[in-house]
């Protein structure tokens, strides 16, 4: 076993599981936790011939964390005694002890055992990055622990955990504290803010620090787009032959990702690029220096608008430290931070749960599958109940809760397709309907970057063009040439787009050839089902300027080709100013409204007085939340209506605003005696209790 720092705890690990079941380990990056402790508990008592379930917040983790502990056994990869599950791409064997598995997994281990019968401990690891995922598989495991399996283990690690609540939260766990061994890193600051786009300065930076430093540089950026423009720059300076350039982001394949945290060959150099993947869980060797750009880009979702954007966000303090001690891992290092000393004090301690921002549609589906409400668990951070009232509409609009909140049949065949609730159910209802193929062409489309890219502006919105570039791919079996109306297809993107494609087929048990292809035109019809809640109606004379069903406005760019549509189903916004910003969408007719969700439009009648006109008016409506789809004169209201319309006038502007006849004013006044009611009083609209003492005896006569 390598000489680690987190070896000499690990005896204190071993007993916390013996005697409490649970516990907390809080180790530095670097200590050894990942890969040794689950190692070391192999051979448990308490283990028996069960697995050990190591939970890692993401894809490159959690394949570079099962293939470290093989070689360790001095097994050639994973799949032997240590596996590894993710979505599209797993390996584990029959001998397999230790399944290394993203976040998402365990939920669904769950939902199908909810005793999880062949697992005798689970860890969670790099809990302080507090996922959506792992919030949920951890109340999940609790509530199974409770109800089920009194003899599950269950282990939490990090480097930077408030441990003490968690522990608590575990039945009062012991803590377990390693203190790691690092290497002394300098850290440097700028004398002046960057003003403007950060790659410029980022790599100005990087140059500097390739000149006066030694060995890989480590470059923290926000997320694909600048990782792209500063590999451009870096390259355009004139790199020497001896330094490559590696990006390193979720989207990339794995080969992509493994080259990035390979060792640089003996008299080579390397430049990784990369968004917060890096920050925890894996080492990537030879680094020596760190290039921090300050930024970080996380989603955050709306409860209002059922919107989630993508925020670029200042680093918080705690993701700060860990980006800084990556250049200290394996020899002292150097770290450039992008911001000032000034700056530097302002820092938020620490990120926010994934919880208190995120949709929760997923979430709460699953619980309801799990058959528990939200309040009934124990939970971290509890989820905010207005998200959990969003996320239940939701579902009820996708058929997926009835009003009652129950799951149905086909919420749970949504939860078992491993995509957000609505492309699943766009998936359910395509393939009923003869077009699977191209739904999930749209689903796999919106699960990633967007394929289509224009130099200089934002692509057109229409997501039918992204639908043609992958039937233009696939027919010509040569990604790189699907060029399409003067945009630039993305290769990278595409290809991923193709196998997830291809992946979202097989899971619905369709063969493409079957299911009707070349149907780009239907692409808003099968977007309806995904986001009924998106749809939208253009404003009148108003080109690309939409009111969405939730009540929200949205506009497109100029000059697109949508523009002029007097339907749309909006599948890509964001959420800020008056009017969301549209990025992808597709055209619909109000007949494909009708069908998607026409049994969700209501009517309403409006019986109203007209001031200007000083009498009744009777309409009808047919609307879809805040859109009016159809609307007409109502012939027939109902005489109590039309009392309270009469009333309503005569609230606003006295009984003068009545044209009474003559015969009717006789019959008025007659009744005002009659009833003690003096008509000289009736122009007085601020007497509250004439009004009503009018409204007592009016209402009858109307």
């Amino acid at each position: 076993m390598p000489d680690l720092p987190v070896v000499p705890v690990l005896g204190q690990v071993r007993r916390a599981l013996d005697e409490a079941g649970a516990g907390v380990l809080v180790a530095p990056p670097g200590a050894g936790k990942t890969t040794l402790v689950p190692l070391a508990l192999l051979n448990a008592d308490w283990l028996g011939d069960r697995k050990i379930i190591v939970l890692e917040p993401r894809r490159l983790a959690t394949r570079a964390a099962a293939r470290r502990m093989a070689a360790l056994l001095g097994e050639d990869d994973a799949g032997g005694t240590v596996g590894y599950r993710m979505r599209m791409d797993t390996r584990v064997g029959p001998r397999t002890r230790i399944e290394v598995v993203t976040e998402g997994v365990l939920t669904r281990m769950l939902l199908e055992d909810p005793g999880l019968a062949s697992v005798g401990l689970l860890v969670f690891d790099e809990f302080h990055e507090r996922s959506l995922a792992a919030d949920l598989g951890l109340a999940l495991s609790l509530q199974c622990r409770d109800l089920f399996r009194g003899d599950l283990r269950m282990l939490v690690m990090s480097a930077t955990l408030d441990a003490e609540p968690v522990a608590e939260l575990l039945g009062g766990s012991p803590v377990v504290r390693s203190e790691g061994r690092s290497h002394p890193v300098e850290t440097r600051w700028r004398r002046t803010p960057v003003e403007g786009w950060i790659e410029p300065a980022v790599t100005d930076t990087v140059l500097h620090a390739l000149d006066e430093e030694e060995g890989d540089v480590l470059v923290f950026l926000p997320g694909a787009g600048e990782i792209r423009r500063t590999q451009e720059r870096l390259e355009e300076a004139g790199l020497p032959s001896s330094v490559e350039v590696h990006p390193l982001f979720g989207a990339l394949s794995g080969d992509r990702q493994d080259r990035a945290i390979a060792p640089s060959p003996p008299g080579r150099r390397k430049v990784v690029l990369a968004t917060s993947i890096a920050e925890t869980s894996l080492t990537i060797e030879g680094v020596r220096v760190v290039v921090d750009s300050g930024r970080m880009r996380i989603p955050r979702f709306d409860p209002g608008t059922g919107m989630t954007r993508l925020a670029t966000v200042t680093v918080t303090r705690d993701s700060a430290d860990q980006r800084r001690g990556r250049a200290g891992r394996t020899a002292p290092g150097v770290c450039y931070r992008m911001w000032t000393r000034q700056e530097d004090r302002g820092l938020v301690p620490e990120r926010r749960p994934e919880i208190e921002e995120a949709d929760l549609a997923d979430l709460l589906l699953s619980l309801s599958i799990w058959g528990a409400d939200p309040d009934e668990l124990r939970w971290p951070t509890a989820p905010p109940e207005a998200a959990v009232a969003q996320a239940r509409e939701l579902l009820q609009e996708l058929d997926a809760l009835d009003r009652e909140g129950t799951v149905t049949d086909h919420g749970r065949e949504l939860a078992g397709l491993g995509v957000h609730p609505r492309l699943a159910h766009m998936l359910v209802r395509a393939r009923e309907g003869g077009d699977g193929g191209v739904a999930c062409d749209v689903a796999a489309l919106l699960g990633d970057r967007d394929i289509l890219d224009v130099p200089g502006r934002a692509p057109d919105a229409d997501l039918r063009l992204r639908v043609e570039a992958m039937e233009r791919a696939r027919s010509r079996g040569d990604a790189a040439t699907a060029g399409l109306r003067g945009h630039r297809v993305r290769r990278g993107a595409l290809r991923r787009a193709l196998r997830e494609s291809d992946h979202l087929t097989r899971s619905l048990g369709m063969d493409r050839r079957s299911s009707r292809s070349g149907a780009s035109d239907g692409v808003g019809a099968l977007l309806a089902y995904a986001y009924p809640d998106r749809i939208g109606r253009r404003r009148e004379a108003s080109r690309g300027r939409y009111l969405l069903r939730n009540g929200r406005g949205a506009r497109l760019f100029e000059d697109q080709t949508l523009g002029s549509s007097d339907w749309i189903v909006a599948a890509d916004l964001d959420a800020r100013g008056r009017d969301a910003r549209i990025y992808r969408a597709a055209p619909l007719t109000e007949e494909d409204v009708m069908a998607a969700v026409g049994h969700q439009v209501e009517r309403v009648e409006e019986v109203e007085w007209d001031g200007e006109a000083a009498r009744v008016l009777a309409r009808w409506r047919e609307v879809l939340g805040a859109i009016t789809v159809r609307e007409g004169s109502l012939e027939r209201p109902s005489p109590e209506a039309l009392a309270r319309a009469v009333l309503q006038g005569i609230r606003a502007s006295g009984p003068g605003a009545i044209p009474w006849s003559r015969d009717d004013q006789r019959l008025r006044d007659r009744l005002t005696f009659l009833h003690g009611i003096d008509p000289e009083r009736w122009p007085d609209r601020s007497d509250e209790a004439l009004l009503e003492e009018l409204e007592e005896w009016l209402l009858p006569f109307l």
